[in-house]
């Protein structure tokens, strides 16, 4: 199977005949085929010099070129054709010749647009009947109405600066896990000996309507759960979580929570 060679100026035997022919300034429908296909064969020898493989493409046509320059020399046929002209042998290769450049002009001229249009970016058309179909509304306001609401609208304007000045919004800062570790070791402490049953986790929790406080306060018992400072019981799914002594004492986490800090 035949591979396409390329090379800096040409791709393919039709382009190389192609060059040779313009750069001899010579028209396809009248080609100097003795010049031309010395020419040919004369690139195609310097290509197997420098070891490049030459394609079947390029040997078929120095055949053709050949075979035509053959022709040319030999005398012209008298019979004529149906139009009175005795055909050219080079007919045949101008009519592919200007096929193939008619080819390669809209080649480029396609690979031109597109290295030109994918620079551009189009924004997708908007609906924007719903501005053309409504009409226009007018305020129907006398000039002295119209200045009483502008000035309304400068007396809010200006009580809203004010205030702003004046006030300012307060965001409550949120427990960290190891003061609300801290709580739950004081609210053990403090009721763990009367409830020998276990505290009921809530008990834990400052503000249960506080979808933070909920988990923060969960999220410390399992740290002090994990230390073995504090045990739970759940006897069932979703039921109420009781919490117990663990096997370490418990004075000794808030130091540890203090060296964690």
């Amino acid at each position: 199977m035949s591979y396409k060679v390329k090379l800096p100026i040409f791709e393919g035997p039709f382009d190389l005949l192609v060059y040779l022919i313009e750069n001899a300034e010579m028209s396809i429908y009248d080609i100097q085929v003795s010049e031309i296909t010395s020419q040919y064969l004369s690139y195609i020898g310097e290509m197997q010099k420098a070891n490049i493989s030459v394609s079947s493409e390029f040997m078929v046509l120095a055949a053709e070129l050949i075979q035509i320059k053959s022709r040319m020399m030999l005398p012209q046929p008298v019979a004529e054709n149906e139009f009175g002209e005795v055909e050219d042998p080079r007919s045949a290769l101008a009519a592919r010749l200007a096929e193939y450049k008619k080819c390669k002009a809209g080649a480029e001229m396609l690979q031109e647009r597109e290295e030109r249009m994918s620079g551009v970016f189009e924004k997708p058309q908007e609906d924007i009947s719903c501005y053309l179909e409504n009409p226009d509304e007018l305020l129907k306001l006398s000039v002295e109405e119209f200045a009483e609401n502008f000035r309304q609208f400068l007396y809010r304007r200006q009580k809203i600066e004010e205030t702003r000045r004046r006030y300012e919004f307060v965001k409550r800062e949120r427990e960290t896990m190891e003061s609300r570790m801290r709580h739950i070791c004081r609210v053990f402490r403090s009721v763990g000996d009367l409830e020998k049953g276990g505290i009921d986790f809530r008990e834990f929790i400052p503000n249960q309507e506080d979808r933070y406080d909920v988990v923060v306060s969960f999220v410390s018992l399992l740290q002090l759960m994990r230390d073995k400072f504090l045990d739970a019981d759940q006897d069932r799914l979703y039921g109420d979580i009781m919490v117990k002594a663990g096997s370490r004492d418990l004075s000794e986490a808030e130091e540890e929570i203090r060296n964690d800090e």
